[in-house]
């Protein structure tokens, strides 16, 4: 092709750059718009559940907060002459944080022993098998997890220590295996991402390598894996299905690993279809869904105040 004259080049140019403007400024929009999209979705179902579950509080026959919160009665089936409907919610939330802690006691020095193996010990290894076998575990649907433990760990636990099997112990251990993967990946990113003159210079003043991981990469990645756990705990308390398939839903207190319990979302999960809409039995389901909007709200508002201080020290997340 012969060589355009001074102005056909000028065009040309021209016309690049205006199909470069075009496709950055569709570019830029299409980006705002996905972006405001899902402020908007967002911002919807908070004022959603908001608005659904103050309404226990606000209706004809409104609900002690206070008998809500710490009240350990829930009868909501009940008539006035046997002392009911009552709605309280704290044999729920007692039930949620027993089965999420100890989810995260059983799988946080896993996970970490897991990242330090990936990100130190076998750093080849890790990332040629057990990263990627890491990364299938999050992907299974919830409802694996549950039929698991319901077939092989319910079963274990009855004939290995007594009771039913539905239990607490039954709920932690799969909630542990469901979170693993997920403290596992935000703790090895953590030691990965740490400047390598640390472990160099560790080295050359003689330390051995577990002082070096215990003294050296531990402290100073321990921001961002507390943030991992934290995540870890979210994923926990919110879980639902796989919980409800082990756990025996029964309305009591943790009062042992081997009884069974409820938390706040199986019972959503399990009587939220069965109630009318607008009932008194009904809003108190949507005041507890609020409730765990709020405590998850709760790790969000922990993951950031964990975020800055790690960029104080020098390392950002």
């Amino acid at each position: 092709m012969p060589d355009l004259p001074p102005s056909g080049q000028s065009i040309l140019r021209s016309a690049r750059g205006s199909s470069h403007f075009l496709r950055e400024t569709l570019g830029r929009y299409y980006a705002t718009l996905c972006g405001d999209l899902i402020i908007l979705l967002t911002v919807t179902m908070v004022a959603f559940i908001t608005f659904k579950g103050l309404a226990a509080f606000t209706g004809p026959h409104p609900l002690s907060p206070l008998k809500f919160l710490f009240s350990s009665h829930w009868q909501p089936d009940a008539g006035p002459d046997e002392g009911g409907p009552q709605f309280g919610t704290l044999v729920f939330l007692l039930g949620s944080v027993s089965v999420s802690g100890l989810a995260v006691l059983l799988a946080a020095p896993l996970a970490i022993a897991a990242s330090i193996l990936i990100s130190v010990i076998a750093p080849r290894a890790g990332e040629n098998f057990f990263r990627p076998v890491l990364e299938l575990f999050t992907g299974i649907p919830s409802v694996v997890y549950g039929w698991v433990g319901l077939s092989l760990l319910v079963p274990f636990i009855r004939n290995q220590f007594g009771g039913l099997g539905f239990s607490l112990l039954a709920g932690g251990l799969v909630l542990a295996l469901m979170i693993l993967p997920t403290i596992t990946t935000l703790a090895t990113d953590a030691l990965q991402n740490l400047p390598g003159s640390l472990l160099e210079g560790s080295y050359a003043l003689g330390a051995t390598r577990w002082q070096t991981i215990h003294r050296i990469l531990l402290p100073a990645a321990r921001p961002r894996i507390l943030i991992g756990v934290t995540l870890g705990m979210t994923r926990a308390f919110g879980e639902a299905l796989a919980v409800q398939m082990v756990i025996g839903n029964s309305v009591r207190l943790p009062d042992s690993l081997l009884n069974p319990m409820s938390t706040i979302t199986s019972v959503i999960t399990m009587d939220m279809g069965n109630t009318v809409k607008g009932s008194a039995w009904n809003n108190a389901l949507w005041s507890m869904s609020l409730l765990l909007l709020a405590i998850t709200f709760g790790f969000i508002v922990i993951i950031k105040r964990l975020g800055p201080q790690d960029t104080k020290n020098g390392n950002h997340f």
